[in-house]
């Protein structure tokens, strides 16, 4: 059984240029009790040799599989862990079954826009900056599967959907179980 201090993993997820990272801050602001951001965009950088020899796609999902595992000691240290990265709707099942042993509730978010929106954004990033969305598209619409995880907005501000995703986490609505 899971220790009274342990806390939630959220994974707040989506496509590229969606606005996570930005959504992500207000979260941690509306949190009362202590919160670990772990961004997913940092562990790209850990792969110092080999990067092209094992494979992008078997990187990504490496990436995913140990910042899963990096966020059990601080939920169960007492801490609201969100996970910031785009990680797409067929690693949830194993993003569940790592944290599940552990007795961790998990919660699956994703925030969205269109492409086109996505597109722009990406393209504005000072850090990070992608020109050409071609590669990501097909990592876009992946995410066409988690609609009940979605949260789809072209036009709101970064609080109006951190207040959503608020009321949504009391209720339960992003809670994976299986």
């Amino acid at each position: 059984m899971a220790k009274e201090t342990t806390k939630r993993i959220i994974i707040l997820s989506g496509p590229v240029g969606a606005g996570k990272s930005t959504v992500a801050q207000e979260i941690i602001k509306a949190f009362s009790s202590p919160v670990v951001y772990i961004e997913g965009d940092k562990f790209w950088f850990y792969i110092v040799k080999g990067f092209e020899s094992i494979g992008r796609f078997k990187n990504f999902k490496t990436i995913m599989a140990s910042m899963t595992v990096a966020a059990i000691p601080y939920a169960h240290a007492g801490y609201e862990v969100i996970l910031d990265f785009s990680i797409p709707p067929w690693f949830v099942p194993t993003a569940f079954k790592i944290i599940n042993k552990r007795e961790i509730p998990l919660e699956y978010i994703v925030v969205s826009a269109s492409e086109k929106i996505c597109a722009e954004r990406a393209a504005a990033r000072v850090e990070g900056k992608i020109t050409d969305y071609t590669p990501y598209h097909e990592l876009y619409m992946s995410f066409d599967e988690a609609k009940q995880y979605t949260i789809y907005d072209d036009t709101s501000g970064p609080r109006s959907i951190t207040e959503q995703i608020m009321k949504n986490l009391k209720k339960g609505l992003y809670r994976i179980s299986q």
